[in-house]
């Protein structure tokens, strides 16, 4: 065999799966990522009673018309950069490899924070389930350390073994919780069938830039089609068709369950009955029980706790792939960057996703740390705001791009009016998720601070290993985000 043709079988041995993902498969992992019976029944009810109440599904559609704002530059970019990397290799693309090293960075920080504070969801979730319905006691972290284990596995093997379960789950999140929905809309709910929830005076109640970050914070894991776009069938048509019907099925699903919710507990009346609760998360039992009865309510709760693994899944499939770009592009050691030969999965990163996961639960564990309460109350409101970044880096790089090309597109809605409207929004989304920091996380105000120099200390990171491979690797360097096997 030549040269050439030894050259040509590696790089195809090392090459994430083709072909793997269709366009349904994709909305699958995007709706999963978003878990969005957790988010019913574990965030909106905390949103809603430190936000504006009754007027959250108002927020939800201004959130919703922002991120199709951002969708229609976002999957512009897509249709030029077809890349495991996402807001990685946009932001290489558009703003160079410096802005790349620090999207890569951010990115692979947001998205393994997120999936392991998941795991101290999952595991408070189950180890209450368990002792409530089963008499079972265990520690959170048993439940936690099972999961991981589980997800280690198939993070390692086919994609689309992990994406069948998905769409199993997402299904069936779906039709549990529009059962719901009907049942309260059918009996009425509290006073009759209203739309009280989009009055102005609903709307500015309360404190409205808190209901806009958790209506935000809902959202998240929406924008992880484009990662996905070295495996899927015709890429430049399945990542456009999958981001806007995953931000339009999120989007429609939050807000007709949340106004059903409302109606059920009374408009008047809900922020008064979520604060009386010991646990505000139990809401969505407390509507299920008097509306449609206990059997649903089984159901669901059943439901909330596969949900949640759900999205572990599909967190640690966006943080696998961000490791194996990155290791690709040279930011990070070429391990990372080859993928298993049979399975065509990026299973080191994989691997290295699961060992920090351990690592950081197990010192969770030793110190007693509250797994909801702390370790995914802290990790995802992190998360949020490093995806609110890179999402506006994402936004000035579609910009930047096609400025340089614009023969590439001479729609100026498309690459330049809409991205930078959702920039200047999120910008504003983002200023305001800083200030109010310590009611994300319920944190003290020092913590909160603590938690977000993080960031900063990312973004040197991520200036660092850019900065180490134009020097050592200039054409590499160049080529960040651009590399296909």
């Amino acid at each position: 065999m030549s040269q050439v043709d030894c050259t040509t079988q590696d790089k195809e041995e090392n090459a994430l799966r083709k072909n793997a993902l269709g366009v349904g498969f994709i909305i699958f992992f995007v709706v999963s990522a978003a878990s969005p019976l957790s988010v019913i029944a574990g965030g909106f009810p905390i949103g809603i009673m430190l936000g504006n109440g009754a007027g959250t599904p108002a927020l939800l559609v201004l959130i919703l018309l922002l991120l199709l704002a951002f969708s229609v530059g976002y999957t512009t970019m897509a249709r030029h950069v077809t890349n495991a990397g996402g807001f990685y290799a946009f932001s290489s693309a558009g703003l160079g490899g410096i802005a790349g090293g620090v999207a890569g960075v951010l990115a692979m920080f947001a998205y393994n924070i997120l999936q392991i504070g998941l795991y101290g969801m999952f595991g408070g979730v189950m180890s209450a389930t368990f002792s409530d319905i089963f008499g079972i006691h265990l520690a959170w972290w048993v439940y936690a350390a099972v999961a991981m284990l589980s997800v280690a596995i198939l993070g390692y093997r086919n994609i689309d073994l992990s994406a069948r379960l998905l769409s199993v789950v997402v299904v069936a999140e779906y039709l549990a919780v529009l059962v719901l929905d009907f049942c309260i809309l059918r009996s009425g709910g509290d006073r009759g069938v209203n739309l009280d929830s989009f009055s102005p005076a609903n709307v500015m109640s309360g404190t409205p830039s808190i209901g806009l970050l958790f209506a935000f914070a809902a959202f998240i894991g929406f924008e992880a089609t484009t990662i996905y776009g070295e495996e899927a069938k015709n890429p430049k048509r399945a990542i456009p068709i999958a981001t806007y019907t995953s931000v339009l099925l999120i989007g429609g699903f939050y807000g007709i369950s949340l106004w059903s919710l409302i109606i059920g507990a009374g408009s008047d009346k809900v922020v008064k009955l979520l604060e009386g609760m010991q646990d505000p998360t139990a809401f969505i039992y407390l509507m299920s029980d008097h509306y449609a009865g206990p059997g649903l309510t089984a159901v669901i709760r059943i439901l909330f706790v596969i949900s949640i693994y759900a999205g572990l899944l599909a967190f640690h499939s966006s943080a696998a792939r961000y490791f194996y770009a990155v290791g690709r592009d040279g930011l990070l050691h070429r391990l990372l960057g080859t993928t298993h030969r049979t399975y065509q999965s990026p299973h080191m990163g994989s691997a290295l996703q699961s060992a920090i996961a351990a690592v950081v639960v197990t010192l969770f564990a030793v110190f007693d740390a509250h797994p909801i309460l702390h370790l995914f109350a802290w990790f995802s409101s992190l998360a949020a705001l490093c995806l609110m970044l890179l999402m506006i880096m994402t936004s000035a790089a579609v910009i930047c791009y096609f400025r340089r090309r614009p023969e590439a597109c001479n729609s100026a809605w498309r690459v330049r009016i809409l991205p930078a409207v959702s920039l200047l929004a999120l910008l504003y989304i983002l200023s305001t998720a800083i200030l109010h920091f310590d009611v994300l996380t319920g944190a003290s105000r020092s913590m909160s601070y603590a938690l977000c120099s993080m960031i900063p200390l990312a973004i040197v990171l991520g200036v660092m290993l850019a900065t180490r491979l134009r020097r050592c690797a200039p054409l590499r360097f160049a080529a960040l985000g651009s590399h296909k096997l």
